[in-house]
């Protein structure tokens, strides 16, 4: 009790002491600033960037800002008091406690408000504000001459917009090419002047240019006349034109023509052999590592041609066969399909001209390039928190050989295991489980059958054959064998886009050593056994992924995939032309029934970035799976679940639904019973820095899963519109994460506010105690 009195008034003394009383001669302290006042405020899309960065530009943050504001201050800055009641001291405890304790103040004279000012001004200038103005006050504290506050007043005014854009000064071949690549520019009569868009156009062009042979051409070389008077009413005329003392080198067409590959050995050995395959030139040390055939299809991307006029040596002009003008698109393409190969070290690529005069109009390609080591093992060990809310030591081993076949294949082998346990409300730690697989896939980076040419395609595209095993333990209940393979194609023609296509993928799965658990249950509820039952899943499947937040400049990201799967169906068709009819069920293969459905999954997630320290994320999912023909129950592995980790997070995995089904809290192994054919799950989520790499959120999670078809061992199961809105799980919750960039670890905890069935108490708020409504949830990453 002394103790605490003494730390209280300790605490008390501290907070008499003055912030300012030892700052250095003629300085003043800097304490944030009032809010900005802005007159005349543009609402365009160019107006709110330009505000954006007017405001980043003036904010200044003060000694102990609250969460990074400029305006906003925690109470009481501990480490200027220590600043100046400690500074006096040259060594021992005193020194110790200033070095440790002590927070340099934030002078007036660092923050230079002038500077700050007129850096506001052009950049309302750059975004088309020409007559916008920025001011300051300084406002003294009444109590303290030493602190001092600013206040920025900033007057927008009219924008002005682009009226007409003009090409002058460049060769009638580049004026061509220039108009021909209009409709795509990004300055267009209309739109409000901004300087970033300016920019993007010189880089727009410059890139049209250098894609059809203008090898020296680059963004520099132009520039802007823009004039304000000629049309009235806030209009600017532009005229794009090119930099004075532009070389002539970049208005030249450039042909690609001896192409060379230098692949050097395992300790940079220079090559001491060579080949030529159809006019490619291989130089190695010792021996190639790479087919040749590959190497050229790598190199061998379309690229634009045309005849070229040369003359012979009796001075008489000829035409020469079609040849490839250079590109910096095809240049990038070659270098990303050696990047994504994955089979070099290093390659470097370089464009030689066949004399230093630039007299010839040719460039002779040269690729030097590095193999990478064969092997590669990886070995992990980690703590795993899955959406099934399953907690444990998990372990990987993988083991890769790459570029088996000299074409960049990559072979690789991966056993796992881990052993886990039921974490949440109503969970027992007796409800463990384990499991443990092997699996092994050869990826080809190109299309592999069909074989459609021997060019290859400009985006990424793979083939992947894979085989895997896995068996799954349900302590006290049953194990399950899984054992399959598929095979899959992946192609990304765009940026944002990808195609992952799955023309064949069987999986066999194998009930095991069920329990008197389980034949308890399996008779309470005979469709959940036909979900579990030894059966075949003959599937061919397609997802479709969209994701913007790699785009240059993308502030808000939107990431879109969506799954379609179908079951059963060819193997249908071929027992159709056998004469079995559609509509008949259980058919075998191989003696055993195979599933048949029609599955649909999709997620689509938007993050709103409010400012560096603040974001808003969301997501809305949903799927359905149809089951139908052979069998009318899809596998218990295809089916939907909601809680968990990174779903409902107020409550445990398949601890909710289907629908308004009750769960049985006096059965440990009941949570098998929560799974539907239909899903629907909506998240929103708060984030925030608190401090350094920790950040805080808070969250707002609803959804359920349903059956497609009325289930008598599960009632209230099936999706109806006059059940729908009570039958929707609600929770919110808070949270804490801290983001290393490379790995973010999460807590996670849940506050139930809704439960989907009848809990016996009346209201929209139906949990009976509060302390039943939480949930904590461990987990590694971001929930969405």
């Amino acid at each position: 009790m002394k103790r605490l009195i003494i730390y209280i008034i300790g605490f008390i003394f501290l907070a008499g002491c003055s912030t300012t009383k030892h700052l250095p001669e003629g300085e003043i302290l800097y304490t944030g600033q009032k809010p900005m006042i802005v007159l005349n405020r543009s609402l365009t899309p160019v107006g709110e960037t330009a505000m954006e960065e007017v405001d980043a530009a003036l904010a200044t943050a003060p000694n102990y800002s609250l969460l990074g504001s400029s305006t906003m201050r925690i109470p009481f800055p501990f480490g200027l008091w220590v600043y100046n009641d400690f500074q006096k001291y040259q060594k021992g405890l005193g020194k110790w406690i200033f070095n440790k304790f002590a927070s340099t103040p934030i002078f007036l004279s660092t923050v230079n408000p002038e500077i700050r000012q007129k850096a506001a001004a052009n950049l309302l200038r750059d975004y088309g504000y020409f007559n916008g103005t920025v001011s300051y006050k300084t406002f003294i504290d009444p109590k303290d001459s030493l602190k001092a506050k600013l206040q920025y007043t900033v007057d927008m005014r009219n924008p002005y917009f682009i009226d007409t854009v003009f090409y002058r000064g460049f060769n009638q071949r580049t004026l061509r090419i220039m108009e021909l690549g209009r409709r795509h520019s990004l300055i267009s009569p209309g739109e409000q002047f901004n300087v970033t868009d300016l920019d993007g156009e010189r880089t727009r062009i410059s890139t049209l240019l250098r894609n059809v042979g203008y090898y020296y051409f680059r963004p520099d070389y132009l520039t802007y006349q823009a004039d304000t008077t000629i049309v009235p009413g806030g209009h600017v005329m532009m005229r794009m034109i090119p930099v004075p003392g532009m070389p002539a080198a970049a208005q030249k067409l450039y042909f690609v023509g001896n192409r060379s590959v230098y692949l050097m050995g395992k300790q940079g050995e220079a090559p001491n052999d060579s080949i030529d395959y159809k006019g490619l030139a291989i130089h190695y040390y010792n021996k190639p590592g790479v087919r040749p055939n590959m190497l050229y299809r790598w190199l061998n991307y379309q690229g634009y041609r045309r005849k070229r006029q040369v003359q012979d040596s009796a001075g008489i002009s000829r035409q020469r066969a079609m040849q490839d003008l250079y590109s910096l698109y095809r240049q990038t393409r070659i270098q990303e399909r050696l990047a994504n190969v994955g089979i070099f070290r290093y390659v470097e690529m370089q464009y030689i001209p066949r004399d230093t005069t630039l007299v010839s109009d040719t460039l002779d390609m040269k690729i030097y390039a590095a193999l990478d080591k064969p092997y590669d093992a990886e070995f992990d060990f980690n703590v795993k928190m899955k959406s099934n809310n399953q907690t444990g030591p998990g372990a990987s081993f993988t083991l890769t050989k790459n570029n088996v076949f000299g074409g960049g294949e990559t072979w690789n082998v991966k056993l796992e295991a881990s052993y886990e346990w039921q974490t949440g409300k109503g969970s027992s730690s007796l409800m463990n489980s384990y499991d443990f697989g092997v699996s092994s896939s050869l990826m080809f980076p190109r299309v592999v059958f069909p074989r459609l040419g021997s060019r290859e395609y400009d985006f990424p595209a793979t083939t992947t054959f894979r085989i895997n095993a896995d068996q799954m333990n349900r302590a006290k209940y049953y194990k399950l064998l899984a054992f399959g393979g598929n095979v899959t194609y992946d192609f990304q023609p765009k940026r944002t886009s990808k195609h992952s296509i799955t023309p064949f993928r069987l999986t066999f799965n194998v009930l095991r050593d069920p329990t008197l658990a389980f034949d308890t249950l399996r008779d309470e509820n005979p469709a959940l056994y036909v979900s579990l039952r030894n059966q075949f899943i003959p599937a061919m499947e397609y997802t479709y992924t969209y994701d913007n937040a790699s785009l240059p400049g993308k502030r808000n990201p939107i990431w879109w995939q969506s799954t379609v799967a179908s079951a059963g169906n060819l193997t249908s068709a071929i027992y159709r032309i056998f004469g079995e009819p559609f509509n008949k069920r259980e058919k075998k293969l191989l003696g055993v029934p195979f599933a048949q459905f029609m599955k649909l999954n999709s997620e689509l997630r938007y993050h709103y970035r409010i400012d560096k320290n603040q974001m808003i994320a969301s997501r809305i999912a949903g799927g359905v799976i149809w089951s139908y023909g052979n069998m009318l129950t899809a596998p218990y592995t295809e089916q939907f679940y909601i809680g968990g980790a990174n779903s409902v997070r107020a409550f445990s995995a398949r601890s909710i639904g289907p629908g308004g089904y009750p769960p049985n809290k006096e059965k440990k192994y009941m949570y098998i019973n929560h799974v539907g054919d239909i899903r629907m799950e909506a998240n929103i989520e708060y984030r925030f820095r608190i401090i350094g790499d920790l950040h805080g959120a808070l969250f707002l999670d609803a959804g359920n899963v349903w059956l497609m078809r009325k289930d008598e061992a599960r009632p209230g199961g099936e999706l109806t519109m006059k059940n729908f809105g009570k039958q929707i799980a609600l929770g919110t919750g808070t949270g804490l994460r801290y983001d290393l960039d490379f790995l973010v670890f999460r807590l996670d905890l849940g506050i139930g506010l809704h439960d989907p069935y009848d809990t016996g108490k009346s209201g929209y708020y139906n949990i009976p105690k509060f302390k039943d409504s939480m949930a904590l949830h461990f987990a590694i990453g971001y929930p969405f």
